[in-house]
């Protein structure tokens, strides 16, 4: 198993750097990180906390937590800097959380981690931002494509014994340019997104089927290769369109807001339901051309209907958004991002607003 070494955090009391000065080029705003009235003395990291989950044991907004470790911009971006076994500590009088390492005798907490060598499982031990498992199957996935980006990729064009469908080791005869590749993602062209401001289609949400592994390249032009189904998701049919399967990204999601005012939509929630809540997935009408990228945070509006003012000869008068929750941006393409639902007050509904933390 692959092994890394990282330099344990040196962290003191003395005066931290602004928050500005840590997340150089952001919109941050220090007056949104207040810290809960009734916020714990010290948090024990234990294995399965995040540190979004630990900073919302501290903080009113979690996504904020970057600003309130005291930590450079590199021990930000680093992964690997919190553990099971550390706990945290509320310094109140300087504003910040600390970490550091319980003492024996119950004196003073001990804040000052010394330089030590750790050697850890890549990515066992480490304190995640996010839950990842939430959000690994969309990693790998390239849900959002062009109308006709799979228009010359590889096709199923017969199965096994004829089968309308097939499932987990049934064979499928594929045609198609597999430029080397021996893994791949069966994909179906779904529904298109469009826009809840303008109505235009914005991209299209392919639906994810399954993979399917090379078993036997075609021989000659007109011949088919064979492929088997290793996983089946849905089912998979003629037709259905294949994509190498890509790396798996290995990211730290730094939760920050856009650094230019946002006001985007709900284009749609994953899996066709009509309503979302908590730790759910949904797609957004503003993406890489609009500033977003990952670890973007928004707040999460229902917007404002419309009504007649029975006063005011039936004048139609907006009702205000009403702000209900947190969106955390994983993954985006150039018109549409996907995020995860962190906390909600209430149902997520197709149009509501996703707009810059106020």
């Amino acid at each position: 198993m692959k092994k890394f070494s990282t330099i344990a955090l040196k962290l003191t009391a003395a005066p931290a750097f602004a928050a500005l000065a840590l997340l150089a080029g952001s919109n941050v705003q220090a007056a949104s990180c207040e810290f809960l009235p009734n916020a714990p003395d010290q948090h024990a990291v234990v294995r399965g906390d995040t540190l979004w989950g630990i900073s919302g044991k501290f903080l009113q907004h979690p996504w904020c937590w970057p600003q309130v470790w005291g930590l450079n911009r590199d021990q930000i971006h680093d992964p690997h800097w919190i553990y099971p076994g550390q706990v945290v500590y509320f310094d109140r009088a300087a504003g910040r959380l600390r970490l550091g390492t319980p003492t024996a005798m119950g004196g003073s907490p001990n804040v000052r981690l010394l330089p030590g060598i750790r050697t850890e499982a890549l990515g066992v031990a480490a304190v995640p931002a996010i839950a990842a498992s939430a959000i690994e199957p969309f990693l790998s996935q390239p849900l959002v494509i062009e109308e006709k980006q799979l228009n010359d990729t590889p096709r199923i064009v017969a199965t096994q014994e004829g089968r309308v469908f097939l499932g987990k080791n049934d064979k499928a005869y594929v045609r198609g340019a597999l430029q080397g590749g021996t893994s791949f993602q069966a994909f179906r062209p779904g529904k298109p997104l469009a826009d809840p401001e303008t109505k235009a289609v914005i991209g299209y949400e392919a639906v994810y089927l399954g993979t399917l592994k090379l078993q036997r390249a075609a021989a000659a032009e007109n011949e088919a290769h064979t492929f088997s189904v290793v996983t089946s998701k849905e089912e998979i049919g003629v037709g259905d369109r294949l994509l190498p399967v890509p790396p798996t990204p290995i990211m730290n999601y730094m939760p920050h807001p856009p650094d230019a005012p946002v006001a985007a939509r709900i284009v749609a929630i994953y899996g066709g339901v009509s309503h979302a809540g908590q730790n759910q997935v949904v797609s957004i009408n503003r993406g890489r051309n609009d500033g977003i990228d990952i670890g973007t945070v928004l707040e999460l509006s229902r917007h404002g209907q419309l009504i007649n003012d029975p006063a005011d000869k039936g004048r139609a008068i907006k009702l205000p958004d009403e702000q209900y929750g947190t969106l955390f941006i994983f993954r985006v393409f150039d018109r549409i991002a996907y995020g995860l639902i962190m906390q909600v007050a209430d149902s997520v509904q197709v149009g509501d607003v996703a707009r810059s933390p106020e």
